[in-house]
């Protein structure tokens, strides 16, 4: 019975390329989504705005940002 193999399942690492890759792809891709939700924003009228909670003033700031932050 102590015969037994140790039959453990490795993993494969991520290389190093394909980490920086990954990290590319997620920051376009949320940097996609913010330019997104900001002219979504700009398309709201005051009444949307208000059931928001969000001010004219709140929007314009986050209207003025730019879409990498």
């Amino acid at each position: 019975m102590n015969h037994l193999l140790d039959v453990s399942v490795s993993t494969p690492q991520s290389t190093p390329r394909f980490l920086w890759f990954r990290r590319l792809l997620r920051g376009v891709a949320n940097n996609l989504e913010r330019a997104r939700t900001r002219r979504l924003l700009g398309q709201l009228d005051d009444r949307q705005l208000s059931d928001l909670n969000i001010s004219h003033a709140d929007r314009l700031n986050e209207l003025d940002k730019p879409f990498w932050r």
